[in-house]
């Protein structure tokens, strides 16, 4: 790993729900410019270990560091404040509001505008230009004006993503991305994740199942198997290696050729 002091880490962390152990003393480091895939089987412990990242659970042992400083004891939202972003496996907005004015409320946030927002919106055009600015880089700007109650799923999913490009995080926590879009709006996220990457500022997490999507984008692949961490390297050598076949694939024949071809 890079010399540089890591953006994010876990240290042993750790979550017991009753006598069962989710995650097992998980430790990792994750440093600017790369983009890292979490994957495994199902109940691994993959988006259980995201929640201790994020602070939607509290880690039975162990520590959460953001450049260096202890942020365990944090809540969710002080967590974000400093900069973990965090894009939900389910949708997280507010559905009443149009796509803009979700928008220009995390843009608000950033600002430290806060519930001040609402008596501000008139003469704050500039948020609503910066909200459009983020809406157009998912694709959304033609339906600004819609309720996200009304919008398809997959547009949903994009309105996140840009809630989370406003919140500009130093850490950008993806939960499978792509679920539930449509062949066709699948690449304008992927093209989103790997311009983030791309600006070599940024951590990027990614838990993703499909294989082509983590072989396209990562740099690195974690591999979660039974709440433990059993591989972690580069791409090719994770895949590739007997731990993850046995783990993650159950070392047949079918699940080999799914991973080897995506």
């Amino acid at each position: 790993m890079s010399s540089q002091q890591a953006v994010l880490e876990t240290r042993d962390l750790t979550i017991n729900f009753g006598g069962h152990v989710a995650v097992n003393r998980v430790s990792c480091q994750f440093h600017k410019g790369t983009l890292t895939s979490i994957v495994g089987p199902n109940g691994a412990g993959k988006t259980t270990w995201f929640n201790l990242i994020s602070g939607q659970l509290k880690a039975s042992a162990g520590q959460v560091l953001l450049n260096g400083e202890d942020i365990t004891g944090l809540s969710a939202a002080k967590r974000a404040d400093k900069g973990l972003g965090r894009a939900f496996q389910l949708t997280n907005l507010f559905p009443n509001l149009t796509a803009l004015e979700n928008v220009r409320l995390a843009v608000a946030s950033r600002h430290s505008i806060g519930h001040i927002f609402w008596q501000m919106a008139s003469s704050r055009r500039d948020l609503a230009d910066q909200a459009m600015e983020y809406l157009a880089q998912v694709n959304l700007a033609g339906r600004a004006d819609y309720l996200v109650s009304g919008l398809p799923h997959g547009d949903q999913r994009k309105l996140e993503v840009a809630l989370m490009l406003a919140l500009e995080p130093e850490v950008f926590m993806f939960d499978e991305p792509t679920a539930g879009m449509s062949v066709d709006e699948v690449p304008v996220i992927l093209d989103l994740i790997a311009d983030i990457k791309n600006r070599q500022n940024k951590v990027v997490l990614l838990v993703e199942h499909k294989m082509d999507v983590v072989r396209s984008l990562s740099d690195r692949i974690v591999v979660l198997h039974n709440g433990e961490l059993v591989a972690d390297g580069k791409p090719a050598e994770v895949i590739a290696s007997p731990v993850v076949q046995e783990a993650y694939l159950g070392a047949s024949p079918e699940t080999e050729a799914e991973v080897a071809h995506g």
